[in-house]
């Protein structure tokens, strides 16, 4: 064999290795989470404290596709007041202009993305329009739902 084919055959072997490299590490790479699908299901009227409250519930449509280590307990990250045991993953609730109206920062699972909510007083008129946002502490990814509506 010549040298120049034997230069050709190594540039061959070395571009079919880079190539299987890098196809395996794309492959392995983590699937990156969709916006959350945010869904009004409806009001709740309470009272506490001698006052009168609606609570405006919501869950995230694709839920399951958010992994489990989103919502891992993160002692390492700041706290969220007394709780050093916080989420990794904290989830806001805004109105259309951006305003926060609320927050979780203690969720536990993809699931409980379907136990989200807001209260105000019976007599203050709602936003017309909310979203959320996850916001991945750990690496200060966030994450911005569709607006939503506030009433059925």
């Amino acid at each position: 064999m010549t040298s120049a084919a034997t230069r050709k055959l190594t540039l061959l072997v070395i571009c079919l290795g880079l190539t299987a490299l890098t196809s395996d590490s794309v492959a392995s790479a983590p699937a990156v989470p969709p916006n959350p699908m945010l869904v009004f299901m409806g009001q709740e009227f309470y009272e506490t404290g001698g006052k009168s409250y609606t609570r405006y519930k919501y869950f995230v449509d694709n839920f399951q596709a958010y992994p489990s280590d989103l919502f891992a307990p993160a002692p390492k990250l700041p706290p969220c007041g007394a709780n050093t045991n916080s989420s990794r993953t904290w989830v806001d609730v805004f109105n259309q202009s951006g305003k926060r109206l609320y927050g979780f920062c203690a969720l536990g699972s993809p699931a409980d993305l379907g136990k989200l909510w807001f209260a105000l007083e019976t007599d203050v008129v709602p936003p017309s329009w909310v979203y959320i946002e996850l916001n991945d502490r750990q690496t200060n990814t966030k994450y911005k739902s569709n607006l939503a509506e506030t009433v059925e």
